[in-house]
C-alpha cells in the first residue's frame, strides 16, 4: 500500500482479525464474513445475498445444494450475534430473483423475523430483487422497511456504484453489486478470495451469499471505478488480508 492511501486509509487490525479503515473519514470494520461494521452507527451491513439462488437453478433444471439460504442466514445470525447491531442494512439483490421469497422455507423466513427483532432492518433493492420486493405481500412477508439509497454520516449506501465520471457522487459511497475477488500467487499456487475494495474514499464490498462467486477486481467494471490503485481486503478465515494492487495476478 502505498503512503498516500495508508494516510487516507488509516488501517488497523483488530482483534477479530477484521481491518478497520476510514472511508470519507468513517470508521469502518471490514469482518472475515464479508460484512461492513460500523461502529458509530453500531450498524451491520452487508451486499448480495442471492438467499435462493439454488432454488432458481433448481428450477431451470440445474441442480445445486438447496442449502444456499441457509448457509447464508447462518452466517448473518453469527455476525448478528458477536455484535449485537442496532440497525442492519443489506444493499439490495438479498434475493435471487422475483420469486425467490415465495420460495424460501418457512424455517428460513421465521429465522429473518427473529434476527431483524429489536432493531432497525432496512433492504436496499437490487436489481435481482427490485420486483420481489415490490411484490411482497402476505404471501411473501418480510421483516423490515424497503428503501432507496440512504445517508448514514458521511456515508451514501447504495446497491450499484456509480460510475467514476459521477464526480462527487462517489465520495463516501458503499456498494455492493460487482462482487469482487482477488486472485493472489503465492509459493506456486493461485488462490482466489472475495474482497473488499477500497481507495478511501468508496467501498465495494464483496457478496455476502453463499452461491454468489466473484469478479476480478482487475476487470474493468471494476478496475475503472477507481481513479488510483485501491487497496484490496481480501476475506480470509480468521483475519482480512490487505494486498496492495501490484501483488494481484493478472487474471480478468
Amino acid at each position: 500500500m502505498n503512503a498516500a492511501l495508508r494516510q487516507t486509509l488509516s488501517p488497523a487490525r483488530k482483534p477479530c482479525g477484521a481491518l478497520r479503515v476510514q472511508i470519507a473519514e468513517e470508521v469502518c470494520d471490514l469482518r472475515c464474513s464479508g460484512a461492513l461494521w460500523l461502529p458509530a452507527y453500531r450498524t451491520l451491513i452487508a451486499a448480495d445475498l442471492h438467499l435462493e439462488k439454488g432454488s432458481a437453478f433448481a428450477a431451470r433444471g440445474q441442480l445445486l445444494p438447496p442449502y444456499d439460504s441457509r448457509a447464508t442466514l447462518d452466517r448473518l445470525e453469527a455476525e448478528i450475534a458477536e455484535l449485537n447491531p442496532d440497525t442492519v442494512i443489506l444493499l439490495g439483490d438479498s434475493f435471487h430473483d422475483a420469486r425467490a421469497i415465495a420460495r424460501m422455507t418457512a424455517d428460513d423466513r421465521a429465522r429473518l423475523d427473529r434476527l431483524a427483532a429489536g432493531r432497525d432492518w432496512l433492504w436496499l433493492e437490487g436489481n435481482h430483487d427490485r420486483e420481489a420486493l415490490a411484490q411482497r405481500g402476505a404471501d411473501t412477508r418480510l421483516p423490515g422497511a424497503v428503501v432507496g439509497d440512504i445517508s448514514l454520516g458521511a456515508l451514501r449506501l447504495t446497491h450499484e456504484p456509480e460510475p467514476l465520471s459521477a464526480g462527487d457522487n462517489r465520495h463516501g459511497e458503499v456498494a455492493g453489486h460487482l462482487h469482487p475477488s482477488a486472485r493472489v500467487v503465492a509459493y506456486g499456487r493461485g488462490v482466489r478470495r472475495p474482497c473488499f475494495i477500497t481507495d478511501g474514499s468508496r467501498l465495494i464490498l464483496p457478496a455476502f451469499g453463499a452461491f454468489t462467486g466473484g469478479l476480478s477486481v482487475r476487470d474493468p467494471a471494476i478496475a475503472d471505478l477507481f481513479a488510483r490503485e485501491p487497496l484490496i481486503a481480501a476475506l480470509g478465515r480468521e483475519r482480512i488480508h490487505a494486498l496492495a494492487w501490484e501483488k494481484l495476478s493478472g487474471d480478468r
